[in-house]
This record gives structure tokens, C-alpha cells and sequence, in this order.
């Protein structure tokens, strides 16, 4: 950066440095570990460019923990081994509540050998089991020196250099009271939006897309270029120490809470529990929350919390006796392909989906499983006929993983998707640069119908009552060719429609009419701008406020705002120069659909700083709406809550989040109190 002004002498620069580097680790801490910035991302981006500058300038002072040191190294030939100072052990499986219950009866029986009969009831820390890469670190004085996996648990690879590269572990332990020698395990993963983004981005490179997190997380940890390592979403979660430093803790409790005030991310679903009735509970609610959780999980982990008892309990050949894994339903099954059917999208995209021999994944039946693109079903090979590993996370769509090709059936054939579009025969075409092949026409029945639901979808134009089924209708029956048509429907003509009475038509058309008075945000989501999902929406409405504005940006401009490339900038800069686009766009503002000018007041801002959590069944406001309600006024919204929390926003059937607020002091809100918050007429 041209303003900044450099010292004169390698002292001084070496004490701003120091001084620095203090500044942005605090603020990695603030913001990776309590989820609460103590500076703004332009302010952190000033400091850090200094200390890049300070280092190139005087590269003596360089050393092995400055934040700096986070972008990668030179590349390695291979990973050298590394033995661990203790066993990385594996844990026995239990599926069961009645295993629960074996658990401890062996607990207590090892501890009553051992003349230790006032142990009941037990305490035990429970956490998710997180289905990523477990991973060793090392720490000499507070300072950062090695890392390495698992392995076979008694020798795992140097993974040192890509490990220094992941944001959530600190090269210098934070604050004090940490042993000299320090040694901590933990999981690597890859959070599921994280997951997401990166196999789209790798889906429009053309390259291959990663199985599942854990697949990615693993092979991001095990690049020999730690600067590929550096440009994978990576967290790492801390589960403990090794056992020889937590032998001056009196339980395993003890020893996270020092963990977390040294910098390391410690889940928020870790509990301490007592008892093999709380364990079950704490299993239960688990599963409950396993689609909502932002990684992805296999299992419960229960260990027992005093450290004292884990010592005479010991270990068998491969697994400790004080700790279990228990295992939640699968999310891959296998199942055989009956066909493949080309499926048309929104945006005219014609994937490859799969047509399956009906199978349970996890408690839900499924039967479709996306194939992505022709790239992606060429390097899988899969065929009609083949015996395949399907995999269901939460909402995500089922996905083909991978083919066992022992079971592939006689003469199968490669397949291919058609020149020309199977819904309306228009031809395909592949536009540079992209894996996906497009219809060619505008006119096609399935991009106008696809196009239209998401346009009336809830995060969209939110239109109630205006459902796939309808849509269909309209479009099949001429009745409409684009979602501008929507705002010139009658109920007169709706109820021509199959199974539509008076009643049912005049409240479609009062949902249309109503969700004229939206969001900016919610408007450019519902166009379906290509790769513009609800956070770029977001991002393009606080940006420029005004739908003007926004179609004269150049693609420079565009590709400044954070998170936006030169490839989503390309899509949004030809999306509004397309003159049917530009005529919507016009026949859209025309039909009245208004918003306020101004997403995100400057001034005003009464939440401002404030850090919310939304909990229970709210009657005012939809879960999103209160969100965006509080973010516009300046606030925050967390998904659990911690000391750092300010308010607990409440609706009625408040659960585990209103007790853990009260625990806390956390201070309390109705939702009739937002209201009024939120209205001007209530200051909090």
C-alpha cells in the first residue's frame, strides 16, 4: 500500500512488527474463536499489508509464528513421518441406547475393582463426532512448531507447513498459564456452506468435485503445496490435549476451557453431562439438529470427565476404556442404477440425474441422485445398470459418490447426455469455460417453469399459495412465459386452472400482489442471475441500494465487492445488458414491485454491535425475516449461544437455547418487545 511509512532501522520495525503481529492474532482470536471482531475487516487488512511490507522490507525479522506466515510455503517432494509422543488411539463403537447403558456398567465396574464405589452418577463430556481428519499439533513455549495426522496411530505424516495455513489454529498460543511443552488433537474439517462453494467453483472450472467434506478436508490436508492447502476453507476443532498434559487438570472439562482461552475453537455442542439418561437425551437432540449443523457429523463422542478415573480405567490394545464413539445413522447406502434421465434447470443448465432402486439414507427414501455434469459422470463412469454409493447430507440434493464397479453388470454402456435439449429439442450448446451444457432456446418450457418457482420461492419473492404445481399449469396451459407475467393474472383466469376454486385463486393472486412491497436483496435473488445466491444478493443490494445503479456497474467494480469473481461479475454484467432482461427488469418496477432505496441505513443503526440469537416458534416475523430485520438495524445473528451473546430473541417452545441464556445471564427479549425495537418506539 502506497500510504503506509516504513521504518528507518530494523529495531524499529521489528518492535512495530511485534506490535502487529499482537494486533491481527488478537483479532484472529476475536473473530475465528469468539465470533466477536474486535476490529473491521478493512482495519485488519491495513494492519496485515503493513506487516507484509515490514517483512519484505527487513525479511530478518521474519519469524515462524507471525500471522503472515499463513499463506503457504515451497512446495514439498513427500511427507517425511513423524511418531507420535502418545498413541492417536481409535474409539469402540456403540449404536444404542442400550450400548449406553453397557458403557457405563463397564465404567463402573472398572472403577469398583479399583475400590472406587461413590463414582455414581458419572460425569461425562459429550461432542459431536465430526466426520473429518484428526490431526496432531505441537507447541513448544506457546509457539507453534509441528502438525501431523493421525496415521496408524502410532506414526502419521508431517502435515506441519499445511496446517500452519488454517486460520482457526493459532501459531501463538493466546493470553498465559499455557506448559511449556504442549501437544493438541483435534479435527479438520470442511464447514458444509464452505463444501458447497468450493465444489460449485471447482463444477464451473471443470474440475473434479470432491466426494463429501471429509474427502475434501483430507485431500486439502495432503498437498505437498501448502499453498493449495491455504486456499481450501479448512476449521480445526479442538477435541483435548495429549494425556500427559492433561494431567494437571482435575477433569477433561477443565482442560477444553483452557484450550479455548488460548486460542483454539472448541465446538459449541460440547456438553458435560451426568449420567447415562443425559448421554441418550444428549444423542437424541444431536439428531434432531444433524441437517442444521454447519459440518458434518458420524457420531457421538462420551468420555468420562474426571481425568483421575480415565487413568484407572487405562486402555485395551487400540481403544481407550473411558470413551466410545456412537454411531448415528448412515448417509451413504447402496443401490443400483434403473436409468439416467437429462434434466433441464432454470438457467436452461441439462444435467445428468440418476433414477434409483428406492433407498433409505439416514430415515428419508430416495430415489434421484444429481450426476452434475457430463465431465463428472465420464470420470465416475457410471452407467444404467450399476451398483452405486449414494450419499444424502440435509438438504443437499443426493449425489452418486462413487460406482462398485465388482457389481457392474454385463455389456453396459457409457452414457451420454443428448445434442439436443429433451424438453423442447432445441439444440445444446457448452459455453467457454464451463463443464454444463445449456438449451439453446429462450422459449423452452422447463427454463420458463424452473426460472418462475424460484422466482415465487421463500427466499425470493416469498409468494404463498403459488406453488410447482400451478406454476406448471399456467405454463402448460400459455397462460404465462416469464414471472413478469404473474403480475398480470387474474382469478378469473386461475380458476380455470385444475383444482382451483374462487377461494384458492383470489388468494393467489392477494400473494402476488402483496409481494410487491420486498427487499432489494430478495428482488435481485428471484431474477436467477446465474451463481447469484441470497449472500451476493445481499452483498449487491447493500452495495448500490438501487436497481439503477446496479445495472450500470462494470465488471471491476463488481469483482471488488468481497466473495464476488471474475466469474460471477462476467454473469451478473451480461445478465443486466440483455435487452429481454432489461425489459423485465422495467415491466417488473412498472407493475409496482417497490423496496426501500436504502437496504442498510447508515445512520440509525440502534442494534448496531449487537450480537442476537433467535430461538422458539416467532408469530410476527419468519425466522429469515427477523434476521434481516436485526442485521438491518445493525446487529448480529448467531445460531448458538455463548457469554458473548447480547440478547436472546424468544418465541414460544423455547428449548435448550433459552436454558442455556438464562445459565448465562444472558439478557432475554420477546418477540412483542423486538416489535418494538424494532419500530423506533423501544431502545434496548
Amino acid at each position: 500500500m502506497s500510504d503506509i511509512i516504513l521504518p528507518a532501522s530494523k529495531t524499529e520495525a521489528e518492535e512495530r512488527a511485534q506490535v502487529l503481529r499482537y494486533d491481527i492474532n488478537e483479532s484472529n482470536y476475536r473473530y475465528y474463536i469468539l465470533d466477536d471482531p474486535l476490529i473491521s475487516d478493512a482495519e485488519y487488512d491495513r494492519k496485515m499489508q503493513e506487516l507484509l511490507s515490514l517483512e519484505r522490507t527487513f525479511p530478518e525479522i521474519i519469524n515462524s509464528s507471525s500471522p503472515t506466515q499463513k499463506v503457504g510455503a515451497t512446495p514439498l517432494k513427500e511427507f517425511n513421518e513423524i511418531v507420535h509422543n502418545e498413541p492417536m488411539l481409535s474409539l469402540d463403537n456403540i449404536f444404542s441406547d442400550k450400548d449406553i447403558d453397557g458403557f457405563e456398567k463397564k465404567i463402573s465396574e472398572g472403577l469398583q475393582k479399583n475400590d472406587i464405589n461413590d463414582h455414581l452418577p458419572l460425569t461425562y463430556v459429550a461432542e459431536p463426532k465430526l466426520d473429518g481428519l484428526s490431526v496432531s499439533i505441537r507447541y513448544k513455549n506457546g509457539v507453534f512448531i509441528k502438525a501431523a495426522t493421525r496415521g496408524d496411530g502410532a506414526r502419521g505424516e508431517d502435515i506441519t507447513e499445511n496446517v500452519r495455513t488454517i486460520k482457526t489454529v493459532p501459531l501463538q498460543l493466546h493470553g498465559d498459564g499455557y506448559p511449556d511443552d504442549l501437544e493438541v488433537r483435534g479435527e479438520v474439517v470442511i464447514r458444509k456452506k464452505d463444501f458447497e462453494k468450493l465444489n460449485q467453483d471447482r463444477l464451473h472450472q471443470g474440475e473434479n468435485l470432491f466426494a463429501n467434506p471429509r474427502n475434501a478436508a483430507a485431500g486439502s490436508l495432503r498437498q505437498l503445496d501448502s499453498k493449495v492447502t491455504a486456499s481450501r476453507p479448512l476449521t480445526f476443532f479442538t477435541f483435548g490435549m495429549a494425556e500427559k498434559e492433561s494431567e494437571q487438570y482435575i477433569t477433561h472439562w477443565q482442560a477444553l476451557q483452557n484450550l479455548k482461552k488460548w486460542g483454539f475453537l472448541v465446538n459449541s455442542e460440547v456438553k458435560r453431562l451426568l449420567g447415562a439418561e443425559e448421554l441418550k437425551a444428549y444423542c437424541q437432540e444431536l439428531i434432531k439438529k444433524r441437517d442444521g449443523l454447519d459440518y458434518e457429523i458420524d457420531g457421538v463422542v462420551y468420555k468420562v470427565d474426571q481425568l483421575s478415573y480415565r487413568k484407572i480405567l487405562g486402555f485395551t490394545s487400540r481403544a481407550p476404556k473411558w470413551a466410545v464413539a456412537h454411531k448415528l445413522p448412515a448417509r451413504e447406502e447402496s443401490t443400483t442404477i434403473r436409468t439416467i434421465i437429462a434434466s433441464v434447470g432454470r438457467t436452461g443448465a441439462i444435467t445428468p440425474v440418476a433414477d434409483l432402486e428406492p433407498v433409505n439414507i439416514g430415515g428419508v427414501t430416495v430415489s434421484r441422485a444429481t450426476l452434475h455434469n457430463q465431465d463428472e459422470l465420464d470420470r465416475k463412469d457410471v452407467r444404467v445398470g450399476d451398483t452405486v454409493m449414494v450419499r444424502r447430507a440435509g438438504d443437499v440434493i443426493p449425489e452418486v459418490v462413487k460406482v462398485v464397479l465388482e457389481k457392474r453388470p454385463a455389456n453396459t454402456e457409457r452414457w451420454q447426455l443428448p445434442d439436443q435439449c429433451p424438453e423442447c429439442g432445441s439444440p445444446t450448446i457448452r459455453k467457454e469455460g464451463e463443464a454444463a451444457i445449456y438449451c439453446s432456446s429462450d422459449e423452452c418450457p422447463a427454463k420458463i417453469k424452473g426460472a418462475i418457482i424460484h422466482f415465487v420461492s421463500r427466499n425470493a419473492m416469498d409468494i404463498d399459495g403459488v406453488g410447482e404445481k400451478m406454476i406448471e399449469q399456467m405454463v402448460d396451459a400459455g397462460m404465462i412465459k416469464s414471472s413478469l407475467d404473474l403480475y398480470r393474472i387474474s382469478a378469473e383466469q386461475l380458476q380455470q386452472l385444475e383444482r382451483m376454486g374462487k377461494k384458492s385463486a383470489a388468494n393467489a393472486v392477494d400473494a402476488i400482489e402483496k409481494s410487491k412491497n420486498t427487499t432489494f436483496a430478495r428482488f435481485i435473488y428471484a431474477l436467477g442471475i446465474p451463481q447469484v445466491g441470497r449472500v451476493t444478493a445481499k452483498q449487491l443490494s447493500e452495495e448500490y441500494g438501487d436497481i439503477c445503479k446496479l445495472m450500470q456497474a462494470e465488471t471491476d467494480e463488481l469483482t471488488a465487492i468481497a466473495d464476488i469473481g471474475p466469474i460471477v461479475a462476467a454473469n451478473i454484467y451480461s445478465f443486466f445488458h440483455e435487452a429481454q432482461y432489461m425489459e423485465m427488469i422495467k415491466g417488473f418496477i412498472d407493475s409496482g414491485i417497490v423496496w426501500q432505496q436504502q437496504e442498510k441505513p447508515i445512520e440509525k443503526q440502534s442494534l448496531k454491535g449487537l450480537k442476537f440469537v433467535i430461538t422458539g416458534t416467532l408469530q410476527h416475523y419468519k425466522r429469515e425475516e427477523c434476521k434481516e430485520k436485526i442485521e438491518l438495524l445493525g446487529g448480529r445473528v448467531s445460531g448458538s449461544v455463548s457469554k458473548n451473546t447480547d440478547y436472546l430473541l424468544y418465541g414460544e417452545n423455547a428449548g435448550s437455547k433459552y436454558d442455556k441464556a438464562v445459565a448465562l445471564g444472558v439478557k432475554l427479549i420477546t418477540e412483542k418487545e423486538f416489535i418494538e425495537v424494532a419500530e423506533g418506539r423501544m431502545v434496548l
